[in-house]
């Protein structure tokens, strides 16, 4: 069902790369044909999902659950947690997924497909914070992208292009966005570190244009922003500018958190401390920092 990386295949990761591979990486390709009957069931699954986990994002994020902790098997019910989970519904009218998953061996703890539409963005936060501390990791295999669908995470932009199982490493900093569309559609699963996991992990690595470094934000840059900002502001349009300032994040190499920084600086120069206090919560609450 699945297929290792052909040896002559395998890019270098460049200089600079180990920190951007140690958080997303490919880690086998896929078949094609499997991938198609995946691709196919999930665009013709019978609900788009739910909104959830709304203060990571936009808008514009749904999911649904193909394995999870519910006794109905409600593919509704999306909040994730630990224990080994049972099929929903939906998985259960996806037969080429079940088998897919099935052929993985792996120990699952959670899987869904997600959906980000155009123009939305889950904001830069870590996963697992509220889990129990133990060994886990979350496979991404995308069923429908396009180029401008990114993760950002130590200071690059990746692209998780379809026709391979990616890792990704949520408990670090990252964020994802979907600037003009299609929709991004990925199968997400979360598993427990397994014998089968290491086997399946054992050749992480990034091919050529998989990752792109985002540029420092000088000086210049911060101020134009600051000013873009400042000016949605003072017109009541608030939303807009700590938008504006959350998009940062997608643009330039900014420090942990930075973005929430730029936002808390805002209200504070306009002498808005409640605003301040409240998006610097927000940073410690979405980085899982005390």
């Amino acid at each position: 069902m699945v297929t290792t990386l052909p040896a002559a295949a395998a890019a270098q990761t460049g200089p600079g790369r180990a920190e951007v591979l140690d958080q997303v990486a490919r880690l086998i390709d896929l078949e094609e044909t499997m991938v198609e009957q995946m691709r196919a069931e999930a665009l013709g699954a019978p609900t788009r999902g739910v909104v959830a986990y709304g203060e990571y994002q936009s808008g514009g994020w749904w999911t649904t659950s193909l394995m999870n902790h519910s006794d109905s098997g409600d593919p509704h019910d999306v909040v994730i947690g630990d224990g080994r989970p049972r099929p929903t519904s939906l998985l259960e009218a996806m037969p080429a997924t079940a088998r897919f998953l099935d052929s993985l061996g792996l120990d699952f703890m959670y899987v869904r497909l997600a959906r980000l539409e155009p123009h939305s963005y889950l904001w830069e936060h870590r996963d697992y914070a509220e889990l129990r501390d133990t060994g886990r990791h979350r496979l991404h295999i995308p069923l429908v992208t396009n180029p401008s669908a990114v993760l950002v995470t130590a200071g690059a932009r990746v692209h998780m292009a379809a026709g391979a199982l990616w890792r990704l490493t949520p408990s670090q900093a990252h964020g994802v966005c979907n600037t003009t569309g299609p929709d991004r559609l990925h199968l997400i699963a979360d598993v427990y570190a397994d014998d089968a996991y290491e086997a399946l992990a054992a050749r992480p690595h990034l091919r050529d244009g998989d990752a792109t470094d985002l540029p420092e934000m000088t000086a210049a840059d911060r101020a134009a922003l600051m000013g873009r900002a400042g000016q949605l502001a003072e017109l009541g349009f608030t939303d807009a500018a700590e938008q504006t300032l959350l998009r940062a994040f997608y643009t330039y190499a900014l420090p942990e958190g930075g973005a929430y920084d730029l936002i808390a600086e805002l209200h504070t120069g306009r002498g808005q401390d409640a605003d301040a206090r409240r998006w610097r919560e927000a940073k410690a609450h979405l980085l899982a920092r005390p």
